[in-house]
């Protein structure tokens, strides 16, 4: 890392994944900083208000601030208002987990959910949202390759990693650009991409992507997520005409939102 800016995103992104707070010297060894660039950079974001010293453990902390921006974002830009009904009514349908994830620029983040699981056996992350996607061990993160090349997928993935280093991740997640490209193509050929013990231990999803307008650019991806011995090939069979019914909404409703409106421009200038 070169810039001041670049190593303070760094640092914001790192204890974005940790709200309970970090040491100044893992903060330094977890973004390859010193420890002395590490703390004058705390030091100047808690000036600014983004983050705070938890004075009993000498751990920093984001603030709201940040997060309220984020909100703030969300609201302003209409995805809620647009998403949540939709998302909500497939939640019902399916009684599983709902996420929308958005395209931002060369990303796939998650921004919405929907819990339709009231009781019983059910997958409730609760920390997703703002996440930038794995492409690779998601059904999101497939379902947005399957609309591309093979040759661009491969590129997302290269700049991305292929496999997720992180606690929990399942053992069927891919391993080989080959095994990968083949889940892609399962993908386009049934209409929805599948992840079963792949980006979690136990967990299984479907998701397609959301399109403008049917047929128009690809403005995210729309998924049901739940434990893997209820979310069988069989139930994901039943749930796919009600998935791609809620992404054909969205689409449809996209307009309604700064954000995706937005981006509907921008691809449209791009033609």
């Amino acid at each position: 890392m070169s810039s001041i800016l670049e190593k303070s995103l760094a640092i914001i992104e790192l204890l974005a994944d940790h709200p309970v707070g970090m040491a100044v010297s893992t903060i330094a060894t977890r973004t390859d900083q010193p420890i002395s660039g590490v703390h004058r950079t705390l030091q100047e974001l808690a000036r600014l208000g983004y983050v705070r010293q938890v004075q009993a453990q000498g751990h920093y902390v984001l603030t709201i601030r940040m997060p309220a921006m984020g909100l703030g974002f969300l609201s302003r830009a209409g995805i809620t208002d647009v998403a949540q009904p939709i998302l909500d009514a497939l939640a019902v349908r399916s009684k599983e987990l709902i996420r929308l994830s958005v395209v931002d620029d060369d990303k796939l983040i998650w921004v919405a959910v929907a819990q339709g699981a009231m009781h019983g056996l059910r997958y409730d992350p609760g920390q997703e949202q703002g996440v930038v996607v794995h492409l690779a061990s998601t059904s999101a993160g497939k379902a947005w390759l399957s609309t591309m090349s093979d040759e661009e997928a491969l590129a997302r993935i290269s700049a991305q990693g292929l496999v997720r280093d992180a606690e929990g991740t399942g053992q069927h997640a891919p391993r080989s650009l080959t095994e990968l490209l083949g889940r892609l193509a399962e993908a386009r050929k049934q209409g929805y991409a599948v992840a079963v013990d792949s980006y979690l231990a136990g967990m299984a999803a479907m998701a397609v992507p959301v399109r403008y307008r049917r047929t128009g650019p690809v403005l995210g991806c729309l998924s049901i997520a739940g434990p893997a011995v209820r979310m069988t090939a069989q139930q994901m069979a039943e749930l796919a005409p009600d998935l791609r019914d809620a992404a054909s909404e969205l689409g449809e409703a996209a307009a309604g939102s700064k954000y995706f409106e937005a981006n509907i421009r921008s691809f449209q200038a791009g033609e």
